[in-house]
């Protein structure tokens, strides 16, 4: 099964700029896809994770944490459906945060950041490397984004809904 691979806080605000297009044709032997501009790929042929991220590491001009998981775990996420079936109103984008190693939460979902009256991110579930939740389009969103890892113990790295949805086509048309 192909891996997926999420690099963190790339091409954000001139920040360990890349060209993600670029970096994909130099994992050619990997057979890589990539997924828009934030460091997001499919890795089709894999090998081991380590041989993996070895290469992936070596052809940037950075240094950035590597989250991996198995495809087939992302394709177990649309089956569960961690949003159910409403749409969300229109200022909320809903997010899946990837989780550098499993971890356990160190409070009661949901959690809301900065409260539950005025929140800019909530964590509504968890389950095994991923957290899902909701955030407000804010100017002080993305710090409340940086909880999650205090939260859950480990680095993460978030992507919206819809990305992980493109990925999941990619990975259930091969």
């Amino acid at each position: 099964m192909p891996l997926v691979a999420f690099l963190r806080g790339v091409n954000v605000g001139g920040h360990k700029t890349f060209r993600p297009s670029i970096l994909a044709k130099d994992l050619s032997q990997f057979d890589v896809v990539n997924i828009g501009a934030a460091g997001t790929f499919v890795i089709r042929k894999p090998c081991s994770r380590s041989k993996f991220r070895a290469a992936l590491l070596s052809k940037l001009p950075f240094e950035t944490h590597v989250v991996l998981c198995d495809g087939d775990d992302l394709l177990r996420l649309e089956k569960e459906n961690p949003f159910g079936a409403k749409p969300s109103p229109p200022d909320v984008v809903r997010f899946v945060s990837i989780l550098s190693k499993a971890g356990s939460v160190k409070a009661t979902l949901p959690v809301a950041f900065p409260s539950d009256k005025d929140w800019l991110v909530r964590v509504i579930a968890s389950e095994g490397q991923f957290a899902f939740g909701m955030y407000r389009r804010h100017m002080k969103t993305i710090g409340y984004l940086g909880q999650i890892d205090k939260l859950y113990g480990a680095p993460a790295t978030t992507r919206n809904w819809n990305t992980i949805s493109t990925i999941m086509r990619i990975l259930k048309s091969d």
